[in-house]
This record gives C-alpha cells, structure tokens and sequence, in this order.
C-alpha cells in the first residue's frame, strides 16, 4: 500500500492484478485498485474531479479525466472516510498511475489539488 497526505486529505491505494480477467497471450492485463480517502482537515470536503497518468511500459501514456470517482462526487466530514475500487488494463503487464483529486471545501466552495500517491501495477508472470 501506498498513502499521501495533502493538506490534511490522506489517499491510500492497494492494487491486485485479476488473472482471471487477464489474456497475456493477447496482452491483456487487468488490475484493480482500492482507494482509501480519510479527510484528516477540519473542513467538510466533497470530491470533485479526478486526473489520472497512467504509463504503461513500453507503450503510450494515457490521461483520464472527468467529473468525481465511480460515477461519485463524496462529501466527508472531519474524520470520514470514502473507499472506492476502480480498474485499470495494461498491454505491457508492467506499470503505473499516478494522479490528482480536485476537492472543495464545504464551507467558502474553495478548491485545492490533492495528491494520489503512484502506484505501480506488475502483474506476477512478467517478474519471470
């Protein structure tokens, strides 16, 4: 697991690869990840946007964008916490993500970036 702190927003992330879903063969890789996000501020905060660079090796970078996270836009008071799991396919069977929240603050509507920690995605086959 990997976690970052940004203004008192704590993101943790877990990956698994999913054979089950995969086709190596054809250069499918799937992995999963959980997300764990722990407002330790003392602002209510609702998660607006999110902004993904995902690298996948030896093949073109992607970027996603787009309103909240699985169709979500979460609100957390003090203390709250919000866990979500989300995919992500790999030709390579080799990479990572890494990436930002847009969160707002309850109270006056300001906004502030909040880090995603990088995280890397290996499926077991390709350390062979």
């Amino acid at each position: 697991m990997v976690t970052e702190i940004t203004q008192g927003i704590k993101v943790s992330v877990e990956t698994e690869y999913q054979p089950a879903y995969s086709s190596p063969s054809q250069y499918h890789y799937v992995f999963t990840y959980r997300i764990t996000i722990e407002n330790q501020s003392e602002y209510t905060i609702q998660l607006m946007r999110r902004h993904w660079h995902i690298f996948d090796a030896g093949f073109s970078r992607r970027e996603v964008e787009g309103e909240g996270v699985v169709g979500q836009q979460p609100v957390l008071e003090p203390g709250q916490t919000h866990q979500y799991v989300s995919g992500c396919n790999l030709k390579s069977g080799i990479g990572k993500m890494v990436g930002t929240y847009q969160m707002e603050r309850v109270v006056d509507g300001s906004r502030m970036q909040v880090n995603i920690p990088e995280f890397t995605m290996i499926a077991p086959i390709r350390l062979n």
